[in-house]
């Protein structure tokens, strides 16, 4: 069994390899090829936090991530989310690898939306708004570079000293509020710890494309009713129907999940539309970076895969 800490995992999880494994696993869970039922969330009253619970089966691999979400956490100098990955044989059951999760999630999430964008995003995007200022921020400013030809990136969060050391860390500008950072934005990521609307449909320009990823719980929020009012696509239909309060309170329908699309079985809404990606993040995602991880420190150490 491998034990693998969080150096380790920055080390080994490449994101051109994470893409191609994500779209795969999205597709496959879209298809029904997967096993994944809903994560298991327990509040952590003292704290203000949420603990979650994701096990996943896939063709490749079973696995289970255990999660804390501690807003309180970015006082304290740690990271808000922080997450272990139990990685084991999908036919024997036997462990293979315990590993840090929290560096795989931030970056595993922001591969995601990166995904979504490039599935469902104008093929001129260069104007990202980034809501949150902490490390899916920053993540995503890596990963939508990745995928569209991005010129600015503008930055808000409630906490202005955090956002002007992620716009000099990825190469973004400070802006004073919510509504100047998406006004005339192209993408729109909400990586927020809010648990009320942050982005007001009103201040999006036709055609942006959203990715909405923080408020996982049924009465959190981060987009307003009139945000929600645009075309939703999620990466699990069930998940947001039952774990989202932005989908829920609003009362928005799904058009389609992800894998759906990518996997040729839904057409991506038409040119011009807003769209809506609800992020829940789902347990195939962290199975398929997690065997991604396993793999490499394997070959980094002259074994064969198992």
């Amino acid at each position: 069994m491998l034990c693998l800490d969080d150096a380790d995992v920055r080390r080994l999880l490449r994101l051109d390899a994470l893409f191609e494994a994500l779209r795969r696993a999205l597709v496959e869970f879209s298809a029904g090829r997967a096993v994944q039922p809903l994560r298991l969330a327990i509040e952590m009253p003292r704290s203000g936090g949420l603990f979650l619970a994701k096990p996943a089966l896939t063709q490749e691999a079973l696995a289970t991530k255990l999660v804390a979400v501690v807003p309180g956490n970015a006082a304290r100098g740690l990271p808000t989310t922080l997450a272990t990955v139990v990685l084991m044989d999908p036919d024997t059951g036997r462990t293979l690898a315990v590993m840090d999760g929290t560096w795989l999630t931030a970056l595993r999430t922001a591969a995601v939306s990166a995904i979504a964008a490039d599935a469902l995003a104008a093929r001129d995007a260069q104007v990202v708004a980034l809501l949150g200022s902490g490390a899916l921020a920053r993540t995503h400013a890596t990963a939508l570079r990745a995928v569209r030809p991005v010129r600015e990136i503008r930055i808000w969060s409630r906490d202005p000293a955090n956002v002007a050391r992620c716009a000099a860390e990825v190469g973004g500008v400070a802006a004073a509020s919510a509504e100047q950072a998406v006004r005339g934005a192209d993408i729109v990521c909400t990586v927020t710890n809010a648990t009320r609307p942050v982005l007001a449909g009103a201040w999006l320009k036709p055609g942006a494309f959203v990715a909405a990823v923080g408020a996982p719980r049924p009465a959190w929020r981060e987009l307003d009713d009139a945000a929600m009012a645009n075309v939703v696509v999620a990466d699990s239909r069930e998940s947001a129907l039952k774990e989202s309060g932005d989908v829920i309170l609003s009362g928005a329908s799904v058009y389609a999940e992800l894998g759906e699309i990518l996997g040729g079985h839904r057409p991506a809404p038409e040119p011009g539309r807003t769209v809506v990606f609800k992020s829940l993040g789902l347990a195939v995602e962290d199975a398929a970076a997690a065997r991604l991880v396993y793999e490499a420190a394997l070959a980094e150490r002259g074994a064969p895969a198992r």
